[in-house]
């Protein structure tokens, strides 16, 4: 005999369905829809205070970089060194022109310090998006492609690799006359895509091997559908972890070249170059070493500092 009650509910479900009502079920509540690697480790970072931290400093570099006449009304390039030589550092002057004192030509050090993280945002920015496009693409192509391809392009990852990163950037900016920051950018960048190439290489050989790519080409898939959608996503991990603290490095890097005299030419503004301005006075004047020094050591700090945060969250092991 069939039952009446099972039915009867039935029938409702399905009359409150026409009508457009939502359905009650007695069964409990529905499983939680499973969240993907990207939203699982955004979760995590969220929850992490070396995210928060970090993520709170470089945001507030950045706006300084983009908007540092948001903060000084003070032109860092002009200076009075007749009134101004060396100048003390005025703490209780806080965002004023003498906040942290003059140069040795009478610039405002706090304007220069807001100004310089322009170049070397640029820089850093600019040479982690070019070695990440070329480097990934590179490892990308050995890594699925094997055998003649693999072959030549690890062993033109060698090659470069075996230059020495400051030194080989040393000697192609030396032949530049006028060294603005795109050919800073250019020059390390061409020297530094090695690591990520070699990352993205591993990574690919990985993920090529999973079911979900060979079903991909059982199904027919190209070769561009599978490389960008199905290994891509899943083999990028490694690689931003990678290019989040590299970041800090190429910055570190271009200050060292400019305080070597090969970095930014010209009028531009470099954390490096005031550095080497004020290795001079730094026995009687050390706040003109220490604050552009100090700028620079909080910059690397907070961008390393978000790449291990990244690095937690998207790494299994360490989850």
């Amino acid at each position: 005999m069939p039952d009446l009650t099972k039915t009867s509910s039935a029938s409702e479900e399905a009359a409150a369905i026409v009508a457009g009502t939502p359905v009650t079920s007695d069964a409990g509540p529905a499983p939680e829809k499973p969240r993907s690697l990207g939203a699982d480790a955004w979760r995590d970072l969220r929850r992490n205070p070396l995210f928060v931290v970090s993520g709170l400093l470089i945001l507030v570099i950045l706006l300084v970089a983009a908007f540092p006449g948001l903060f000084t009304g003070a032109n860092p390039d002009t200076g009075d060194q007749a009134n101004h030589f060396l100048g003390k550092p005025n703490l209780g002057h806080v965002f004023q022109e003498d906040w942290f004192g003059y140069d040795g030509t009478g610039r405002s050090l706090y304007a220069r310090v807001l100004y310089g993280a322009r170049n070397s945002i640029i820089v850093g920015l600019g040479v982690t998006i070019l070695v990440t496009i070329f480097g990934g693409l590179m490892g990308m192509l050995a890594g699925y492609f094997g055998g003649f391809w693999d072959s030549l392009i690890s062993r033109l990852t060698d090659v470069f690799f075996g230059i020495p990163f400051l030194l080989g950037s040393m000697v192609v900016l030396n032949a530049f006359t006028h060294r603005t920051v795109w050919v800073v950018t250019g020059a390390l960048a061409f020297l530094g895509w090695t690591q990520i190439a070699r990352v993205m290489r591993g990574a690919v050989i990985t993920t090529k091997h999973a079911d979900y790519v060979m079903a991909a080409k059982a199904l027919g898939a190209g070769t561009k559908r599978i490389l960008f959608r199905h290994i891509l996503p899943n083999a990028i991990a490694p690689v931003i972890v990678v290019a989040t603290i590299s970041l800090g490095t190429y910055i570190v890097a271009e200050s060292t070249l400019s305080y070597l005299g090969l970095g930014l030419g010209g009028d531009s503004i470099s954390w490096g170059g005031d550095i080497s301005d004020g290795t001079q006075f730094i026995r009687n004047y050390p706040h003109v070493l220490l604050f552009p020094a100090g700028a620079l050591s909080i910059t690397v700090l907070a961008f390393i500092m978000m790449g291990d945060a990244v690095r937690e969250a998207l790494d299994p092991k360490l989850r």
